[in-house]
């Protein structure tokens, strides 16, 4: 069984529809589960109680976890001295926070077994240091020295963690930002072009497959930077 955060919506959605066509049980967790065509249950990925009681949840259902895939997040495009402090605590405890707290509470399930992958996910606006996404760098830089650090930590268990880095993708994340503003981000990728949610889903079938089993620790910019 895979287990994605954020399988409402975006870059959630999509995998959770990819992989579910590639063969595999998926459990989604989001803040609003009403509309899933699979298994899943209401959570707040910042908050850990909330977090437990969706462990419990996916114990019961009583398949073995082989992977968990960290796709919930938002964004706000603001500068920093502009950024209100709900909007500040809300973005690094959703990015950063819920990111850690999913591996921590999910990570034993695989680590009994000897066997997973963890897949987090960063921005391209982290090596860009783009401005007006201070903030929402912050919280997935923040993302990208757990993911290293992590995959250390579970490696004798058999565990690969690695992240992926996208470009603006077309989501919910991107509303209210400027074709010119995304122009300007893709031009400065190494592969200056837009990609999509289905370029994204092939990276995450090939960290999901024992084809990348040498890849731990990693960070992968979709369009290169």
């Amino acid at each position: 069984m895979i287990v994605i955060t954020g399988a409402s919506k975006g870059l959630g959605a999509a995998i959770a529809e990819r992989c579910r066509n590639n063969g595999h049980s998926v459990f989604g967790l989001a803040r609003d589960t009403s509309n899933l065509s699979f298994p899943g249950i209401n959570c707040d990925v910042g908050d850990y109680q909330s977090l437990k009681d969706a462990v419990r949840a996916i114990k019961k259902a009583g398949e073995p976890l082989t992977a968990v895939i960290n796709a919930a997040g938002i964004a706000a495009m603001n500068m920093a001295v502009t950024s209100d402090e709900q909007t500040v605590r809300r973005i690094i405890q959703t990015n950063l926070t819920g990111t850690i707290f999913a591996c921590q509470l999910l990570a034993p399930l695989m680590m009994r077994r000897k066997a997973g992958t963890i897949i987090t996910f960063s921005t391209i606006a982290v090596p860009l240091a783009m401005k007006g996404e201070s903030i929402y760098a912050a919280s997935k830089a923040g993302v990208e020295a757990f993911t290293r650090t992590f995959a250390r930590e579970v490696a004798d268990f058999g565990i690969r963690v690695n992240c992926i880095s996208p470009g603006p993708i077309k989501t919910d994340l991107l509303r209210g930002v400027s074709e010119a503003q995304i122009d300007a981000i893709v031009s400065h990728q190494l592969v200056p072009q837009r990609f999509t949610k289905d370029d994204v889903c092939d990276l995450v079938d090939l960290l999901l497959d024992d084809k990348a089993r040498s890849l731990s620790g990693q960070v992968l910019h979709v369009g290169g930077v």
